[in-house]
């Protein structure tokens, strides 16, 4: 008994120390507050508003802090990124955009509004052209001006406003997806109009297709704006986590601890995989608190993997790991985990949801995509065609990796947006027997 408290109270700290080093970084002066303010608000409320300057031809922007919740319905903060129109208001009013980014990091600073002159298209760090050290930025943001929608691009919960961000947590990320969308109709930024589309990339993409089948959160009472009407949904290259959980994975001990293993060695096959790996091991306990760091990495692993990533974004933290450790890195994750059945649950908790979608849905992924198998989006396909889903798969043209996959797709689904906001009906995408 006496160990059991010891190691508790070791955990407790480290937990407690990881919470303290959320937000151990320097923030922008919008955000330095957001942590103090009460989220016991309606989902959707708009707590927080800072104009900011655009580029884009007839477009305003502002960085906003707005309520949501996560996968545990407890009430957080989310900062965001809105761009609108200049032009008057129309009479049938604005149909939205929501849109949730791929991986930044989970450290207080890494939200996608924070960098300079965000309120533009898609920037991403890995391509010629990118002028940053993330991704930043709306995809196709200008062409959405042009054709009259209002923009949102939530950071998430946790980076930026407070909180220890959920990475890879699609449940949460999808709230926050959703409860963007309520906030840009909260600012009378669309007037009349409700119907919404979603729209997300790797991470972001996990979000789109859990947000899909959220029927019962979409149609809530007592938020900001409500009756968002969701009209389609838009994943680029998503993940899903849930459809790589064999059946029966949480059955016992032993299978769990297989599954974990498994997934572990999966996304350790370089540096890159395994800090993102580690970023949504780490983020996996602040929902869900029977869950510890230490299940899963030795205890030094735990410690400074949370000195890295509380206080780097993505491509610096895996870049201090692999100048740090080289291809010893693996050695912070234990050879067996512990308390594997309780991961196990949990992670099915924190993805997809066994319900259909609400409304149709479309995957664009390139054949080169190692970030993201493809595989993922061909299991969510299977499994909800076979309730009723309309889910469609789009293999894009040529050899198209993960980093290639949004500025390939939009031609593709620039237009699919706007039949969906015109009332068209989609073609069911689900294979044919």
């Amino acid at each position: 008994m006496k160990t059991s408290r010891v190691l508790i109270a070791a955990i407790s700290l480290l937990a407690s120390t990881c919470a303290a080093q959320a937000a151990d970084v320097a923030l922008p002066p919008f955000y330095q507050g957001l942590a103090a303010i009460s989220a016991e608000q309606p989902l959707g409320t708009v707590v927080a508003k800072e104009a900011v300057a655009t580029q884009i031809p007839g477009a305003q922007a502002w960085r906003i802090a707005y309520v949501s919740s996560d996968a545990m319905e407890r009430k957080t903060l989310s900062s965001a990124l809105v761009i609108a129109p200049t032009a008057a208001m129309p009479a049938s009013g604005r149909p939205i955009v929501t849109w949730a980014h791929g991986t930044t990091g989970i450290a207080q600073n890494c939200g996608p509004s924070q960098v300079f002159d965000p309120a533009q298209d898609l920037n991403e760090y890995n391509l010629i052209g990118g002028t940053s050290w993330t991704d930043f930025g709306i995809p196709a943001a200008t062409q959405f001006i042009q054709d009259g929608y209002v923009l949102i691009g939530t950071d998430y919960q946790g980076l930026g406003a407070g909180g220890i961000h959920q990475y890879a947590n699609a449940a949460t990320n999808a709230r926050d997806l959703i409860n963007a969308a309520r906030a840009v109709g909260s600012m009378g930024l669309s007037g009349s109009n409700r119907k919404v589309v979603a729209n997300g990339w790797s991470q972001g993409g996990g979000a789109v297709i859990a947000a899909a089948s959220l029927k019962d959160y979409i149609a809530a009472k007592g938020t900001a704006f409500d009756g968002v009407d969701f009209v389609g949904f838009v994943a680029l290259a998503p993940q899903d986590i849930e459809v790589l959980i064999p059946a029966g994975a949480d059955s016992d001990e032993a299978a769990a601890e297989t599954m974990i293993a498994g997934l572990a060695q999966t996304f350790s096959d370089n540096v890159f995989n395994f800090a993102h790996y580690v970023m949504a091991m780490w983020a996996m306990p602040a929902a869900y608190p029977e869950l510890q760091l230490t299940d899963l990495f030795t205890e030094d692993g735990a410690k400074t993997l949370t000195e890295i990533f509380s206080k780097k974004c993505m491509h610096a933290g895996a870049d201090t790991l692999s100048f740090n450790f080289g291809d010893t890195y693996k050695t912070m994750a234990k050879p067996q985990a512990s308390n594997a059945q309780a991961w196990v649950k949990r992670l099915g908790d924190a993805s997809v949801s066994k319900e259909p979608p609400i409304a149709p849905v479309v995957i664009y992924f390139g054949n080169k995509d190692v970030t993201n198998p493809p595989v993922m989006g061909q299991l969510y396909q299977a499994q909800k065609c076979a309730i009723g889903g309309n889910v469609a798969r789009v293999q894009l043209p040529g050899d198209q990796n993960h980093f290639t996959t949004p500025p390939v797709s939009q031609p593709l689904y620039v237009p699919w947006i706007a039949d969906r906001f015109a009332g068209k009906p989609a073609e069911n995408g689900c294979p044919k027997p």
